[in-house]
């Protein structure tokens, strides 16, 4: 680099980090609305400029108070002329608040909220939403949603919004949307000249904005063709940020960081195969063969392994744990809960001939200690071949001889420190992660965009089809009815509680309830319980119960969505699916449909809302679980599927991958070609976007920026 280009990188990489410095720089941010900006989540000047707005409002769509139609929704500006509010017996009150347009009176009205007159108080510049009605002889929104345009006082002043476009931005009690405006416009006059993080050729390529101008546009739009590239070009930039970091850690894993190149499958599972008592399917055998690709090459394995449920995930996963054990290297497979990992173990013991010599283990929080020590000793030693178990598996004192592979179940259910550690095992083992939860193609491209993907869309042969019926909370005796009739066929059944609250208390009292109330309804039938907040011995008895026929109904919570195969429960009722996700109900219905008798789930919802009639109609007419996800994904959006916080996905302000699907393989294609050619992004115009990875993914990335 020469000596002009060193001193412009010091530069921008100055201007750069000045971005990160306390808001309260900016001209106007005392210590009090530093306060109120901090309760918001907005610390540093970058957050400030990127608090986008959440709407738009364009004045040519804004209808005249004297032009709007009694019983239709209407969108109206206007002055706070007067606030009335009326005391009523009972502690209630009314409260109007009238604001005028220079055309007519339009009056917003709450009932029992006197508060909010100290938010629209005379000469406050407001917008309405609502339905228009006429009561009392006059024109009237009961409970409008609104945004303070100007507070009193600022009217008048030459403000932000006077254009045609108006930018809401979110707003507190403490922070107006008018203060926001004013406090963003001062910083982008002060901070004008902003440095550019995306690189010049991709930028000229795609036809972007800089992202000083794109910034200006996203906050005060002076058209909606602006406003549109702008908002494309700041979605790229934070779609290619993730898709830069996903492929420079797939690039490390696959050609910088050694792995063991495990021997080729021989006769241990060659025995295993011999002997299966079922064929596996296509999907299956391919899996199995790209798994054996990566786990023969030298580098390490880092491979999702998706299908839906029943598709044969565990058996796969158990041949990789063999393809390991008999090249004389150890496994581990960690499951999120004690229920799915006892699921797995007692699979794979069943699944193996007791001849082939393969030493199976169970480690859980409640394995007994003496048993805990044998375990721990096994590992240790290398007598253990492979070891099944929970969070237990991550603590200090197990250790092994010679890991090789780590199998990892639904790992959104893990933080990213569990699953390192568990990793740290070993000297760069195989990971294998599998997740019965279908996965859109968007958020298959950012949360697992560095892995390597398999997928199971097949079911084994002999499996009944499970029929989905949806009803309302009125329509619950027809529920009962069918579960009836399943019990009276020696059938099992389960009823499944949602979760109420994030203790597991409330939803445990939900179930214990509607427990009691079916053992009543059913009193010729074993009802039994299960829930999160029973001991660990209570819960394992309930279900050996189940499993053996004792219990034919089970009221449970969702620590039944995965782990529990019973083939001879053929009915599942869900109460208030309304709070579930798609992909969620989808898993539940999983738990019927795994033996041959046909099979019915009866979802109960009783919201009455846009979305959950689109959901209603998603679940019952959707039985591929790929489709389902999609539909989850553009009803409710991505940051509701998963725990994303680790993978960043949650933190994107723009991009909404429902809708960015093309943005994001286009970012994508832009990053993988971007990192091949500069591996460690240590060229001159990749200096910013360094730097930006660092501050936006550098915990994943320690290997880079650590060096």
């Amino acid at each position: 680099m020469t000596v002009p280009e060193e001193r412009r990188a010091r530069e921008l990489t100055a201007h750069w980090e000045a971005l990160r410095r306390p808001a309260s720089e900016v001209r106007g941010i005392g210590s009090g609305l530093a306060r109120h900006l901090e309760a918001m989540g907005i610390h540093t000047l970058e957050d400030l400029l990127l608090h986008f707005p959440r709407r738009y409002l364009d004045r040519r769509r804004i209808s005249r108070i004297c032009e709007v139609r009694i019983g239709e929704e209407a969108t109206v500006v206007g002055t706070v002329c007067s606030t009335e509010l009326k005391r009523l017996p009972r502690n209630r009150s009314v409260l109007s608040v009238a604001v005028y347009d220079g055309s007519a009176y339009l009056y917003g009205v709450w009932f029992n909220q006197p508060y909010q007159a100290d938010r629209l108080p005379e000469g406050t510049e407001v917008v309405f939403s609502g339905k228009v009605q006429y009561r009392f002889g006059r024109l009237q929104m009961a409970n409008p949603a609104y945004d303070v345009l100007e507070d009193p006082g600022e009217v008048g002043r030459a403000t932000v919004h006077t254009g045609r476009i108006i930018p809401i931005h979110p707003a507190s009690q403490k922070m107006s949307a008018a203060m926001l405006r004013r406090l963003i416009m001062r910083a982008l006059e002060q901070y004008g000249d902003l440095p550019d993080h995306l690189p010049y050729r991709l930028r000229r390529r795609h036809g972007y904005p800089q992202r000083s101008q794109a910034l200006r546009e996203m906050h005060f739009p002076t058209t909606r063709g602006r406003l549109n590239c702008a908002r494309q070009r700041m979605a790229y930039e934070e779609l290619l940020v993730m898709q830069v970091a996903l492929a420079l850690n797939r690039r490390h894993l696959r050609t910088e960081t050694p792995g063991m190149a495990h021997a080729p499958p021989g006769s241990l599972l060659a025995g295993f195969l011999a002997e299966l008592p079922f064929r596996l399917t296509a999907s299956q055998e391919r899996a199995f063969r790209e798994i054996v690709a990566d786990m023969t090459a030298p580098f390490p394995m880092n491979r999702l392994l998706q299908g839906e449920v029943g598709s044969g995930k565990t058996v796969v996963a158990l041949m990789a744990l063999l393809l390991a054990a008999g090249g004389g290297h150890q496994g581990v497979f960690m499951a999120p809960t004690e229920i799915l990992a006892e699921q797995h173990f007692r699979n794979m013991d069943a699944l193996l001939p007791a001849h082939l010599g393969v030493r199976v283990e169970l480690l859980t929080g409640s394995t007994p200690p003496a048993r805990r020590r044998d375990i721990l000793r096994g590992a240790l030693a290398g007598d253990l071949d492979i070891l099944v178990g929970t969070h237990a598996l991550i603590q200090d004192d197990v250790e092994f001889r010679d890991l090789g592979l780590v199998v990892i179940d639904e790992q959104h259910r893990f933080g990213l420190r569990q699953r390192i550690t568990l990793k740290e095992k070993g000297a760069h083992p195989d990971t294998l992660i599998m997740t019965a939860t279908p996965i859109p193609r968007t958020l298959s491209l950012t949360l697992y965009g560095d892995l390597e993907v398999s997928v199971l869309r097949e079911l084994p042969e002999g499996r009944a089809k499970t029929s989905t019926l949806v009803i309302g909370a009125d329509e619950r005796e027809e529920a009962y009815r069918m579960v009836r009739e399943e019990l009276a066929m020696g059938r099992q059944a389960y009823v499944v509680c949602p979760l109420v609250d994030p203790s597991g208390a409330v939803e445990a009292k939900a179930a214990e309830k509607e427990a009691r109330e079916l053992r009543s309804r059913f009193p010729e039938y074993g009802v039994g319980l299960l829930h999160g907040q029973m001991a660990k011995a209570e819960k394992d008895a309930v279900m050996e119960a189940f499993r053996r026929g004792d219990v034919q109904l089970l009221v449970s919570t969702t620590v039944i969505e995965v782990g529990i195969d019973v083939p001879n429960a053929t009915v599942m009722m869900v109460e208030n699916a309304d709070r579930f996700g798609l992909s969620q109900l989808h898993q539940l219905r999983g738990r019927v449909g795994r033996g041959e008798h046909r099979s019915r789930c009866i979802f109960v919802f009783a919201g009455e809302s846009e979305e959950s009639w689109r959901r209603r109609k998603a679940i019952a007419e959707i039985n591929d679980g790929f489709d389902l996800a999609e539909a989850d994904l553009e009803i409710r959006g991505e940051g509701s599927l998963f725990g994303t916080r680790q993978s960043g996905v949650s933190d994107l302000r723009v991009a909404r991958l429902s809708k960015d699907f093309l943005l994001l393989r286009r970012a994508r294609s832009d990053a993988f070609a971007l990192v091949e050619e500069d591996p460690h992004l240590e060229k001159p115009e990749n200096r910013l976007l360094r730097l930006e990875v660092r501050e936006r993914y550098g915990e994943n990335l320690a290997w880079l920026f650590q060096a």
